[in-house]
């Protein structure tokens, strides 16, 4: 059941819904029993699985990049979750509401936005993408990983799904590496570089996702730690002397439109 308050969040359950019953006839979400509009009820089917960790989301990199193939081209979602204007949305309610923020949070704004110049500049075309893919929606049942929850879920960038998921789960460097060449399938360094930057930019996004929840919710848990983690994790990528050149890379056109050299 949907708890209250989630509206804040940009969840939208009728998307929800119909993007759970599309990653089901994708052959990769768990099936839909019943959903009850208006009364946050969905009712999917229970999968014989194991849930992962961060651990094993870094040990099962090939069979995770293959299952977000299977998901990137299945039906068509509902919605898209645009990080840097879910930024500013989740920003402009902390404001409205006088919501404590991280220390130096502002700061980083100029950082984001010469982010979402080169984001903008030769995007990837969208794709079905789940958009939160944190370790725990990854459930391996012995012959595939299943993915799970789609609160989040929208049209975007597959390469936003492999940079958000080395956030989420801590990949290192070389582990984001090897997750963008087994879902590209060939080492591209421009994707790499979509995916870097799309890691740090969702940190710093779902930083303000904390932010909210630490202020509305009645849920026993330490969201403003947890805040404080993506905000921390995204800063020491924003403000790193290479993530320049990362973004410059990010920017450039793909390979079939560059110019060839005489």
């Amino acid at each position: 059941m949907s708890p209250p308050g989630t509206e804040l969040l940009a969840v939208d359950r009728v998307s929800e819904h119909y993007n759970s019953v599309a990653a089901a006839q994708a052959g990769v979400g768990a099936p839909v029993i019943d959903y009850l509009p208006g009364r946050g009820v969905l009712v999917v089917g229970f999968l014989t699985a194991r849930t992962y960790a961060d651990a094993d989301v870094a040990a099962n990199l090939p069979r995770i990049a293959a299952s977000l193939r299977q998901l990137h081209a299945g039906p068509p979602f509902a919605g898209r979750l645009n990080m840097f204007d879910l930024q500013r949305r989740y920003r402009a309610l902390a404001d409205e509401r006088s919501m404590r923020m991280p220390s130096g949070y502002d700061l980083l704004a100029p950082v984001a936005e010469r982010a979402e110049a080169a984001m903008t500049a030769y995007p990837e075309a969208l794709v079905p993408c789940h958009n939160d893919l944190l370790a725990a929606n990854f459930l391996d049942d012995g012959q595939k990983v299943r993915i799970i929850d789609y609160e989040y879920s929208g049209m975007n960038e597959p390469a936003f799904e492999l940079g958000n998921i080395a956030q989420e789960s801590g990949l290192s460097d070389e582990g984001l590496a090897e997750l963008v060449t087994a879902y590209y399938a060939v080492p591209d360094d421009r994707l790499l570089a979509r995916a870097r930057t799309w890691r740090a930019i969702s940190g710093y996004g779902w930083t303000l996702w904390g932010v909210i929840q630490h202020a509305i919710s009645g849920i026993d848990a330490d969201f403003w730690g947890w805040a404080l983690g993506k905000y921390e994790a995204a800063a020491t990528l924003m403000t790193d002397p290479g993530f320049a050149e990362t973004l410059a890379a990010a920017a450039a056109p793909p390979s079939h439109e560059r110019p060839r050299s005489e």
